[in-house]
């Protein structure tokens, strides 16, 4: 097959003799360029072809398996759409040559022209095409007939050009014989217009250049070879030698042995004056199509010989397109050609694909005059080169274990300048050409990469992506922290996603496309190793369909407080560790059993002793959906994170500055005159895609839900309020508030993170509202521009800022309601410090403190009960004096009945900065 591509140049030659018009040393030139670019892309193409089995589909499955199937799939259409123009452009030399020999016997079927041309061009297309679908077995067999006719064409001129004229007819046609004068006179190029186009070196060698794209059939039927490994390497470097071998014999013969110009005149030819009759001639090789009929030994051999040429590379064009397409309908690259994937008989043989070729090729072929585009598939070609020496050159830079081809003869930098030299060819024959070829293939590849097709062929890129990765993340320790690149990275007790999408969703509202996430699953049932790969499998598949980026991190066969430590000292590398504990709220903690309060209490505990700040969600209705969403593993909940309330870590406040004094009222009267430099993060609020829960609400009293996180699909019936609440941070939110309580120092994550959620396209409709504490009625107004001034300074975009005062003693309703909830905790007796229980000792010494959280919940009833989400500071839980059930009142009081609301504290880092 290769072979027959390689001697295929009795056409290609004709066009090139006459575009070159009898130049040799420019000839020379441009069959040496393609040489090099030919061998330097075999040796690439042989590299990739041994470095693992080939199967079909040719320079796209090679591409696509080293570089990925964005550009693998681009790179195959584009090539795919150059080979069947190309056999467009060789069938229409076939018809060309027919219809010049009927013409010299008058005959005709229209016109003796281009509708002659179109007619049996698509009567020869459709033979080609039924020959090519009946097997490879009889396109074999077409093409050793093909080759024996090309052999004897060749073998014909060269022994006519070396005999010589045997007649003055011929001499004065331009046929001179081996000539010294004309030998010295075609060695320099004489450009002219030809055809109605204006050629130069580069014009020419767009013509040619198809002419030696024969080097990539054996890898375009790779599916169909026995030893691809073997048989590429082998028969491109044979086919490139015969080829380049012949096309430079054949330039020297004509060159050596005819004029460039001949008026055909046999008294031209007595005076002498036989080349003077520019630019009327109408003979020599720059006029006439059939000087190599004419320099031959026998005339119509020539003509049998260029039908065989044409023939057989569209024959090898034809073949290699439907096989091309079928190999990218069967990898689903493109929706629009699955279509073609489908095989028939024994062989598997693409006959949907055939018939595409059909179309696509007798479209082209009806246009008749094919040299205009002749650049355009040039650089589709040259494209493909490009790609094929990159591919060489990236996967060996890279080096990944899996490179490890058995042809050793290429280079890395070869390849690369392979690779260049292709790209400046490409512009130099035609930049506007290049410019189409580069954006189609762009467009192509864009197109893969939004429909981001599932599926992992180990190419160089991803190679590429691990040690990018790698590099910047050891690049990134060396880096200081800096308050204007503070991002909130967070670490997200969640347990299965699936079974809390809620939480996930709003810590996806903080981190996406912008900071780390992290997942965090804690189980006590020990998992096989089957089990925990297909659980992590699971969830990043439902992290995917529901477009959240993020990391997951099981451990399994540990209590839930040991885990949670675990991966608070444990999540992360380097910079990218997080500095952030989300959780959610413990909704039965005066139910649950004293070891899980304590175990959840502890973790808050370990996050602030970790310097981690703290943040902990609360809905009305709860978090945890894992019975409705069936994630269970043996019978137990599979997330004991979540079974036991979600816990939040805060890194713990140490180093106070002076924008608020830790743990303490809100002290602004010097705050608008300091230049403390607080961090202010700025991100861009980003549309949150559709999900797959909201994909699968409907609007009725029960929704189904395919939970995809456990290994066992299951359809579970979801309630519509429990849909709704699942899906409360995935939907667009109606005009509100975010209401922000922002009560204490600690460095200023309170106000950022809803600062960052009202940037999201989906809460752009919320505006902020701040609220501040004030313990002197008499200095609100003052304090309150103090506030506003600081905000400015922050450049925070807030709607109203309200100064309000906790000075009062809370009403006795609220005073019942929070006596009856601890009720059932408090004890006379001294109480330990692992104990769940309150002492009256402990109540009377933080009695005001109590009253302090009791009067806020009175004022949160009064000021932000319509709110959309409520954004407080949270409460410092203090070790050793401050008891479990106590602290978990005093959020009780502050969050129950209330709209979604968000405890914060941060770890006195500073996050928001006055600078630029």
């Amino acid at each position: 097959m290769l072979l027959v591509d390689a001697i295929n140049l009795v056409k290609e030659f004709k066009q090139q003799a006459n575009a070159v018009r009898g130049d040799i040393g420019e000839s020379l030139i441009i069959i040496g360029i393609s040489a090099a670019v030919c061998i330097i892309t075999t040796l690439s193409l042989s590299a990739i072809s041994t470095n693992g089995e080939v199967k079909g589909g040719g320079i796209y499955y090679i591409i696509s398996r080293s570089l990925g199937p964005e550009f693998g799939a681009s790179v195959g259409i584009v090539f795919a759409f150059a080979n069947s123009v190309s056999a467009s452009m060789n069938t229409i030399g076939f018809c060309n040559s027919l219809s010049e020999l009927l013409s010299k016997y008058d005959l005709k079927i229209i016109d003796a022209g281009i509708n002659d041309a179109r007619i049996v061009g698509c009567i020869a297309l459709v033979v080609m095409i039924m020959i090519c679908a009946v097997g490879m077995e009889w396109e074999s067999k077409a093409q050793n007939f093909l080759i024996v006719a090309i052999v004897a064409a060749m073998v014909d001129f060269l022994v006519g050009t070396i005999i010589g004229p045997t007649s003055d007819e011929q001499r004065a046609q331009g046929f001179t014989g081996f000539n010294y004068t004309t030998f010295t006179t075609n060695w320099f190029s004489d450009y002219r217009r030809s055809e109605n186009m204006d050629y130069d070196f580069f014009q020419v060698f767009a013509i040619f250049f198809p002419s030696v794209t024969g080097i990539q059939a054996g890898a375009n039927i790779s599916g169909d070879l026995k030893d691809p490994a073997s048989a590429i390497p082998k028969g491109t470097f044979l086919a490139l030698v015969i080829s380049m071998f012949s096309y430079a014999v054949f330039v020297f013969f004509a060159g050596a042995a005819s004029l460039r110009d001949a008026s055909g005149s046999l008294q031209d030819l007595a005076n002498g004056t036989l080349s003077l009759c520019t630019p009327d001639c109408q003979y020599g090789t720059f006029n006439n199509y059939q000087m190599m009929e004419l320099m031959s030994a026998w005339g119509p051999l020539i003509y049998v010989g260029c039908w065989a040429a044409t023939l057989s590379t569209a024959l090898t064009n034809l073949l290699s397109v439907p096989r091309l397409i079928q190999a990218l309908g069967i990898d689903r690259i493109y929706p629009g050609l699955i279509f073609f994937s489908k095989g028939y008989g024994k062989a598997g043989e693409p006959y949907r694909g055939y018939v595409l070729t059909l179309l696509v090729s007798a479209a082209f072929l009806l246009i008749g005059e094919l040299n205009a585009i002749a650049p355009l598939i040039s650089n589709f070609y040259l494209a493909s080169y490009a790609l094929i020496n990159f591919c060489t050159f990236h996967a060996a830079l890279i080096k990944p274990l899996g490179w490890r081809p058995t042809f050793k003869y290429y280079n890395t930098w070869l390849s690369l300048a392979g690779f260049i030299s292709c790209v400046v060819i490409m512009f130099l024959i035609n930049w506007q050409t290049s410019l189409i070829t580069f954006g189609v293939i762009i467009a192509l590849y864009l197109l893969v990469v939004y429909r981001k097709p599932d599926v992992n062929w180990g190419s160089s890129t991803q190679a590429q992506t691990y040690k990018t990765a790698l590099t910047t993340a050891h690049r990134l320790i060396n880096i200081g922290e800096h308050v204007k690149n503070y991002k909130p990275q967070i670490l997200c007790l969640c347990g299965s996603p699936s079974s809390r999408p809620a939480l996930i969703d709003f810590a996806n509202l903080i981190t996406k496309n912008n900071s780390l996430l992290v997942i965090g699953d804690v189980t006590e049932v020990r998992l096989q190793h089957r089990v925990r790969s297909s659980r992590i499998q699971n969830v990043y598949s439902w992290l995917r369909i529901n477009k959240i980026k993020g990391f997951y991190s099981l451990l399994d066969h540990t209590q839930f407080e040991n885990g949670a430590k675990a991966l608070l000292q444990t999540t992360g590398i380097g910079k990218l560790s997080p500095n952030v504990l989300m959780m959610g709220y413990k909704n039965d903690w005066r139910g649950c059993t004293s070891e899980e309060l304590m175990a959840y209490f502890n973790v808050l505990h370990a996050a602030f002793d970790h310097r981690l700040a703290v943040a902990i969600l609360r809905l009305k209705d709860g978090l945890d959906y894992s019975k409705l969403m069936g994630d269970e593993l043996n019978g137990t909940p599979a997330d004991i994170s979540m079974s036991q309330p979600p816990t939040v870590d805060l890194r713990s406040g140490l180093a106070a500055n002076t924008m608020m004094h830790a743990d303490s009222n809100l002290s602004l009267a010097d705050l608008g005159k300091s230049d403390t430099a607080t961090p202010k993060n700025t991100i861009n609020g980003v549309k949150n895609g559709n999900s797959l829960i909201n994909s699968m609400f409907a609007k009725k009293h029960a929704s189904k839900v395919t939970d995809s996180t456990t290994s066992n699909s299951k359809v579970h019936q979801i309630p519509t309020f429990a849909m709704d609440n699942m899906t409360l941070f995935r939907n667009k939110q109606n005009k509100g508030n975010i209401d922000v309580w922002w009560l204490y120092d600690d460095g200023g994550l309170t106000m950022l993170l809803p600062y960052i959620i009202s940037t999201r396209q989906a809460w752009s409709n919320c505006k902020l509202r701040v609220f501040a504490l004030s313990t002197n009625k008499n200095e609100i107004e003052e304090e309150e521009k103090s506030m506003a001034f600081l905000l400015s300074k922050f450049r925070l975009n807030y709607s109203s800022l309200k100064i309000v005062s906790i000075s009062d003693k809370p009403q006795e309703s609220t005073i019942k309601f929070f006596n009856d909830m601890i009720s059932e905790f408090r004890t006379d007796e001294e109480v330990g410090e692992n104990e769940c229980k309150v002492s009256e000792a402990e109540i009377a010494s933080l009695q005001d403190k109590t009253y302090r959280q009791l009067r806020l919940r009175e004022l949160l009833l009064e000021n932000s009960s319509d709110a959309n989400l409520i954004v407080m500071s949270l409460p410092m839980p203090r070790k050793g004096k401050l008891s479990a059930p106590l602290y978990m009142a005093w959020l009780e009081a502050l969050t129950r009945d209330m709209p979604p609301y968000l405890l914060v504290r941060g770890n006195q880092q500073s996050v928001l900065t006055f600078y630029s």
